[in-house]
């Protein structure tokens, strides 16, 4: 099995428990702008993740030996990926 990877902790320079305790004051309100229409117009929603793939995968069960299952594992990782390549290239046209 895989031993699970621990999560790198970035710090972010700012004390959040501060940040998380600041109560706004009316005064604080003040100094952000005023929104305008204009304002509004330029905005953009980025809705972010991975691009849509022009040939997208997709999932499927197939039953292998146990043997050729362990042979392209001890391959390395992004052995799935090669095998798909390997399939790919043999694959009647």
């Amino acid at each position: 099995m895989k031993e699970s990877k621990r999560a790198s902790r970035r710090s972010l320079g700012s004390d959040l428990a501060k940040v998380a305790a600041h109560v706004i004051q009316a005064e604080e309100y003040e100094e952000l702008p005023e929104l305008t229409e204009d304002m509004l117009a330029r905005g953009t929603v980025n809705k972010g993740g991975r691009p849509r793939a022009a040939n997208p995968k997709k999932l499927i069960s197939i039953r292998l030996a146990q043997d050729v299952i362990e042979r392209w594992r001890a391959s390395g990782p992004g052995w799935q990926t090669r095998m798909a390549e390997q399939l790919t290239r043999s694959a009647p046209k």
